[in-house]
């Protein structure tokens, strides 16, 4: 496993089962991983390969079967859901495949609401701050419908990073894009990321995202396979 020294997240002996009729279905097991602060990591695998589940697990969205995530230097086992919401109001940004963002708010008010939840004291000039620096100044009273699929993304890294937050969790963000816009997302991604020093764990199926980050761990079968580093340079 790699170095946990300086580990902002780490799973341990990481284990998710769900029942099916069929019976039960094992979809991650003995999974081990660490995150560096800083870091960008990329989780690579197949459709059904558990990478989604694993960064539920890690994000604490989702409970493990077994094993354990620490997040931030918490264990999310000891916690209750509001504790776990909690840490993730304070230390994590998110950014989906399908952008989630509400349809009854503007792009301004998606981006507030997570700092209006979180009692922030300047939640209309951070919003405002952060869609100009993904380039939506003009959008600002748009609502989703009124925005493409690239638009709406933006919105919705500008809201993921509006509260300051440790670490960055990103679910294949350009999953619904196309290659041209998919790309100018992740420029974007990885500028702002870079920019913040916000840590950075990447669920995605392309292999060109994934070499943008730091280290790639390949996921099969629900096990961690492989793990290679970015070359130098």
């Amino acid at each position: 496993m790699n170095d946990i020294s300086d580990a902002i997240v780490q799973a341990e002996r990481l284990g998710k089962q769900v029942a099916s009729p069929e019976g039960v279905l094992t979809i991650l097991s003995d999974v081990d991983l660490a995150v560096r602060r800083g870091e960008s990591v990329a989780i690579l695998g197949v459709s059904g390969s558990g990478k989604s589940t694993l960064l539920g697990l890690l994000a604490g969205l989702d409970l493990p079967t077994s094993g354990t995530v620490r997040l931030a230097g918490t264990d999310l086992g000891t916690l209750d859901e509001d504790g776990r919401a909690a840490i993730r109001a304070r230390s994590v940004g998110f950014v989906f495949q399908s952008f989630q963002l509400l349809p009854s708010l503007t792009a301004i008010e998606n981006v507030m609401l997570p700092l209006e939840l979180a009692g922030h004291a300047r939640p209309d000039a951070v919003a405002r701050e952060r869609l100009a620096q993904v380039g939506l100044s003009e959008r600002l009273h748009h609502y989703p419908n009124q925005l493409s699929g690239g638009e709406q993304q933006r919105v919705a890294i500008a809201r993921a990073f509006a509260g300051e937050p440790e670490i960055l969790f990103a679910d294949e963000p350009t999953g619904n894009l196309d290659q041209q816009t998919g790309a100018q997302i992740i420029d974007l991604l990885f500028r702002l990321n870079s920019e913040r020093g916000t840590t950075l764990v990447l669920v995605t199926h392309d292999p060109a995202v994934a070499g943008h980050c730091d280290r790639r761990l390949v996921l099969s079968g629900g096990r961690i396979t492989a793990e290679h580093a970015r070359a130098p340079g």
